[in-house]
């Protein structure tokens, strides 16, 4: 029997990617088995705080690292000043005993006021209610009231015919592969637009982020970051936010930023504009109903992105962020995500991530990097290996947030508080009374790159930075 390489290719792709899917599920519930039901201590936690240089005089400021030399960080295991022992990278892996929990550090009321000035006070406690939500971590259905009214917000806005390709990757679709710098897709060449956040404009400034959270660990990384004086970008699933909404509301209320990362984290390029809308909408009235605000960025899964899902994004009033590519086409991807799948182990992701420093330094931009909050062993890479490394890095590094470093002012992360006249658009709605769409301001379109056309924002109210040098090598491979 002949068997035709390409089709097999093809295949066996699409059945890669449908297991990704179902691992990040799989392993999502195995690290967040239970609702949250954990009544915090009222007592403020302490913490030990390094001697970091505040990177401006903003209430939630990010941190500028000292100069330092460069310093492997100790072999574990290394106990923290709040208990928790990192163990050695070699231990690092998917078979790791699990660590401990810790308890949330107070219990913010309804009623309690933000750090974001404008914003409105914390609502009424959040209480998950199966029935009006979509199934975590599936694909959220479209046949909701809920979805035909954010599906209203794309009306007046360019969104480009461009059709959903089979899987989210290059070899599960060739033909969309071969269109991608058509496409604007990102999976494949890395297909950026003016529109994307890439980087932090100044060099050697690491926009810190973590992505699929809230979960049962990220309070061990948040006492780390507060121990070093570092405000991160928490890019949240929606099926986690409904489980852990008080991890949510810490995050929030102690200075971090809050951005969409879809409801179930499938590759947005694979569905079709109503999944997508479906996708980012739910995950957005989770935030809300949880802080009572609603994020004005996002990240898609596996930066997996073309310009008919920027499109829909911009329409519905959140900018994309993505990790830095470098010219040759190494992304800033620690591959932590790896380590709770089983496919590398610690002492490789953090191999990783002492090459994107490297690379960082011969950039002249910032950069970002992709990590993650959801598995124990993605918090214990962070806060025992790769945050202490940076810290000790020569030449020395600014850690701030995207947002911040992005010099986007606090208040316009969010719609509820946000200054910016032109962004949401003047005919956006969040489908909510309360929050205001733009006024006054106007709509640019600047033709992409590659054809098509992208709605801009006003970048004296939002300034972005891009990777300009567009790479042409193609990728066989899911990107988270």
């Amino acid at each position: 029997m002949k068997m035709h390489l390409p089709p097999l290719v093809a295949l066996l792709t699409l059945v890669g990617a449908a297991s990704a899917n179902q691992r990040h599920a799989r392993l999502a519930r195995k690290y967040n088995y239970a609702r949250d039901t954990t009544t915090p201590s009222m007592a403020a936690g302490t913490s030990t705080s390094s001697p970091v240089t505040s990177s401006s005089s903003a209430a939630v400021p990010g941190a500028t690292t000292s100069a330092a030399t460069t310093a492997a960080p100790t072999i574990g295991p290394q106990t923290n000043t709040w208990g928790t022992t990192i163990p050695p990278l070699t231990q690092i892996t998917s078979g790791m005993p699990s660590q401990p929990t810790l308890p949330l550090t107070a219990t913010y009321p309804a009623g309690a006021k933000p750090p974001i000035s404008g914003a409105p006070v914390l609502p009424t406690p959040f209480v998950f209610q199966v029935a009006s939500w979509p199934p975590q971590d599936q694909i959220a259905p479209t046949d909701s009231a809920e979805v035909s009214e954010w599906m209203q917000e794309l009306n007046g806005f360019d969104i480009p015919d461009i059709p959903p390709t089979a899987d989210g990757t290059c070899a599960g679709d060739p033909a969309a592969a071969a269109d991608a710098a058509e496409r604007g897709w990102w999976t494949c060449g890395g297909y950026t637009r003016d529109t994307d956040i890439t980087a932090c404009p100044d060099q050697l400034t690491w926009g810190v982020s973590f992505d699929d959270g809230p979960a049962f660990y990220s309070k061990q990384l948040l006492d780390y970051l507060s121990s070093i004086n570092v405000t991160s970008t928490f890019f949240v699933v929606g099926s986690r936010v409904v489980e852990r909404p008080q991890v949510l509301i810490e995050e929030y209320m102690t200075g971090h930023e809050i951005a969409v990362h879809t409801w179930s984290h499938r590759p947005l390029t694979m569905l079709t504009t109503e999944q997508v809308v479906a996708e980012l909408g739910w995950t957005r009235k989770a935030i809300k109903d949880v802080i009572g605000v609603t994020p004005t960025l996002m990240r898609p899964p596996y930066g997996d992105i073309d310009d008919r899902v920027r499109a829909i994004s911009l329409a519905m009033g959140m900018v994309p962020v993505i990790w830095t590519r470098t010219p040759s086409g190494a992304t800033f991807d620690t591959n932590d995500w790896k380590v709770a799948g089983g496919v590398v182990n610690g002492s490789q992701s953090f191999a990783t991530f002492q090459a994107i420093l490297n690379n960082a330094t011969l950039l002249d931009t910032g950069f970002i990097v992709l990590e993650h909050d959801l598995y124990p062993q993605t918090v214990d890479l962070a806060i025992g290996y790769t945050l202490p490394a940076a810290l000790n890095f020569t030449p020395h590094l600014t850690m701030d947030s995207i947002g911040h470093c992005n010099d986007i002012p606090a208040t316009n992360l969010y719609r509820e508080s946000n200054q910016n006249t032109s962004f949401p658009y003047p005919n956006s709605t969040s489908g909510d009374s309360s929050v205001p769409s733009g006024s006054g301001g106007s709509t640019s379109t600047s033709k992409s790159k590659t054809g098509g056309s992208v709605s801009m924002l006003n970048r004296d109210a939002i300034p972005m930075t891009v990777i300009g040098t567009v790479v042409m090598a193609a990728f066989s491979a899911l990107l988270l």
